[in-house]
């Protein structure tokens, strides 16, 4: 359902028009500001799905309007408090593409490996993704050196670095279980050059029914 959402939110945000409809009650042609105020008032009453309809609203009646920023952001930060993390990188890359100079984009951009980090709940789970928000984080780090996110992003960097080192375990061991030695030498190799290779790691618990499936 939230990759509906973010779907339907980006058809709004490419073409600016909302489908016509019959309903008397719909609203239209409202300041930018009464659309922000409706975002706020949603976002404060828990109901995102309309904070969303009403965003869609102020995106597509105000085009150039310097609310759609902060719009976007606080929206970012609910869903990421909502645990919905496709939503928040939806308006995070919407704001980066739209209001993303260097200085803007710094924020934007903690946000999104902030977010990607939170998303991993549960082990072995979507390596690719893990080893994409590696990559963009060792970015943030070059790009921001002086960063005051900088502490938060090089904790984030070593945790998933680990992850990643835990997953290439997992793998290098499933690989040597069906015996295929050449694809566990692969493995086995990313782990002994690992510079955390002789981390002492807390193994993730994985509940017993999902176990069969890791």
């Amino acid at each position: 359902m939230n990759l509906l959402k973010v779907i339907l939110i980006a058809s709004f945000l490419l073409f600016f028009a909302g489908c016509s409809t019959k309903d008397k009650n719909a609203i239209y042609n409202k300041p930018a500001i009464y659309w922000y105020g409706e975002i706020i008032k949603e976002v404060k009453n828990q109901d995102l799905e309309k904070a969303d309809d009403y965003f869609t609203s102020l995106s597509s009646e105000h085009v150039e309007s310097p609310l759609l920023s902060p719009s976007m952001l606080i929206l970012a930060n609910a869903h990421m408090l909502d645990e919905e993390y496709i939503l928040a990188n939806f308006y995070l890359d919407e704001y980066i593409k739209r209001f993303g100079d260097r200085k803007n984009s710094q924020y934007a951009k903690f946000l999104k490996i902030k977010a990607n980090f939170d998303s991993f709940s549960h082990p072995n789970r979507n390596q690719q993704l893990l080893i994409d928000t590696i990559a963009s984080t060792k970015d943030f780090i070059n790009s921001y050196p002086n960063s005051e996110y900088l502490p938060m992003v090089n904790t984030i960097l070593v945790k998933l670095r680990l992850a990643n080192l835990q997953t290439d375990g997992e793998i290098a061991g499933l690989y040597k279980r069906i015996d295929k030695p050449k694809a566990s030498k692969i493995y086995d190799k990313r782990i002994t050059s690992s510079s955390l290779k002789n981390a002492n790691m807390i193994k993730p618990h994985v509940l017993w029914y999902r176990a069969w499936f890791e």
